[in-house]
């Protein structure tokens, strides 16, 4: 294979993705480049690229989303391409054209398509002229009658930002009389988040299912599909859990949705990596939205086809046509992932902060950690709470979720409160073992997110020991122990 054409890589995010990302570029032999906020200076990404590059800003978020800032990090690094990772900028096409413009190759779709799809309103409208199925909806064109026809739609209802993403916003309408309000709480989250205020209505379907299809293009109009991911284990409308292939979808069903998806980016001329998400009930499925850039959980796929989408980002950015037809592609076994969180589910979720004292990560065959924190480090939140994602694959899903099982509950992770028991819940639940969730599900099972925190007395002598360990192996231990436990309370 021809040599690629180039030579330093900035990546323009932070966290797990940014190691991740990092863990590609190395076994390309490409070299790689980081910015940082001083929030993120003791981080595994910083460590671990060949160039790190300070940032500043009003905040921490405020610092990634720098677009003169980052662009001149990358001219100091001589990076000649650079990735966006996931969130912040990397579904922003002025960001991408200027990326371009300063002479650097931007690793993910044109901006026509990031503005094409990347808007809701615009991306339905798309779908629908092209022949696929979207829920009933209306999209606010004057604010002034835009209460008055949503009603139209009627209930349940679900009114949505036009921009952005990451259930910032959503909001359910089952009763008519609380549509206004709803509206006025969307339209200023959605300002607040993503300075776009804009608004539109869709019928909302009841326990739906989150599908969504992974896809690849490239600069000679080829696209593929790399099958689907079900996603459907949510809390506030931000995935909790997801799994590929979906326990939902008969063969024929699988073939249909994902012929779909591939339909629609062969339509739009994507290129790069990309996500076509649907919602599924009731036999039938419609299209949702499309993120024009990497997900979280891209590691289920990778899991189940053996494909390292970075990679491949990373050759359609320097040209490349993609090396595999349709036909190539093939899923094996079963892959589940569950997201690490500092968040107490048992309190409502509520971020959590502290200093990492003891981690310890499970290993094993058909174990994959992606993790953006180490021992030592503070947790604050400045950013979103995701720590590390956990990823199995094993022939069946149900040896997945019991490896999954295992695995959690083999980490180890004192100093921060974390939702490692509430997953290990969730992966022995009845209705999740046997495939029947739905987004609402975490919301119909509350007792999922209540449960009780581990009491045994022998996890809390395990938690002593291991946090004074350093201590009482030094001659002068006694004095030392309360400076050795740090920030950690019982």
């Amino acid at each position: 294979m021809r040599k690629l054409p180039f030579q330093t890589i900035l990546i323009a995010n932070r966290g797990e993705i940014a190691v991740r990302i990092i863990k590609t570029l190395r076994g390309l032999g490409l070299r790689s480049a980081v910015v940082y906020h001083d929030a993120d200076a003791g981080t595994p990404a910083v460590a671990m690229a060949d160039t790190a590059i300070a940032i500043s800003g009003r905040t921490p978020i405020a610092a990634y989303l720098d677009i003169p800032q980052i662009i001149a990090a990358a001219h100091k690094a001589s990076a000649d391409a650079l990735h966006p990772g996931y969130g912040f900028l990397s579904e922003n096409a002025e960001f991408a054209r200027a990326v371009t413009k300063a002479g650097i190759a931007f690793i993910g779709p044109t901006p026509e398509s990031i503005e094409l799809m990347g808007d809701k309103i615009r991306a339905r409208n798309f779908v629908q002229r092209n022949g696929f199925a979207v829920a009933p909806s209306i999209e606010e064109d004057d604010p002034a009658t835009f209460t008055f026809r949503a009603r139209t739609v009627g209930v349940p209802l679900l009114v949505k930002p036009s921009a952005g993403g990451g259930g910032k916003g959503m909001r359910i309408v089952r009763d008519l009389a609380n549509l206004e309000d709803a509206i006025a709480q969307a339209r200023s989250e959605a300002q607040r988040y993503f300075g776009d205020g804009r608004l539109y209505v869709e019928r909302y379907v009841e326990n739906p299912r989150h599908i969504e299809v992974q896809v690849l293009g490239d600069s000679f109009g080829n696209v593929v599909h790399l099958f689907e991911r079900e996603c459907s284990v949510q809390r506030r409308f931000q995935k909790v859990i997801e799994e590929a292939p979906s326990p939902a979808l008969s063969p024929e069903l699988r073939r249909r949705v994902c012929e779909a998806a591939a339909g629609i980016a062969r339509a739009a001329k994507y290129q790069n990596a990309g996500t076509v998400e649907f919602i599924y009930g009731g036999g039938e499925f419609y299209f949702l939205e499309m993120n024009t850039r990497l997900q979280v959980e891209h590691s289920v796929t990778e899991m189940i086809t053996g494909i390292d989408l970075v990679a491949q980002q990373i050759y359609v950015a320097a040209g490349r046509e993609l090396g595999f037809s349709q036909s190539d592609i093939v899923s094996k076994g079963h892959a589940i992932e569950a997201r690490l969180y500092a968040e107490a589910p048992e309190r409502g979720y509520v971020p959590t902060t502290g200093k990492v004292l003891v981690l310890e990560y499970p290993d094993g065959d058909g174990i994959r950690i992606d993790s953006g924190v180490v021992q030592g480090q503070q947790i604050t939140t400045a950013f979103d709470p995701m720590l590390a994602k956990i990823i199995v694959h094993s022939p069946t899903r149900n040896e997945a979720a019991l490896k999954a099982h295992r695995a959690i509950g083999e980490l180890v992770l004192l100093g921060c409160e974390t939702n490692a028991h509430f997953l290990t819940r969730i992966l022995r639940d009845e209705a999740f073992l046997s495939g029947h969730v739905h987004t609402g599900y975490l919301e119909e099972n509350p007792h999922i997110a209540s449960g009780e925190a581990a009491s045994d007395l022998s996890a809390f002598l395990a938690t002593a020991a291991l946090l004074t360990r350093p201590v009482r192996e030094s001659a002068d231990a006694v004095p030392e122990l309360h400076a050795a436990l740090g920030s950690w309370r019982n």
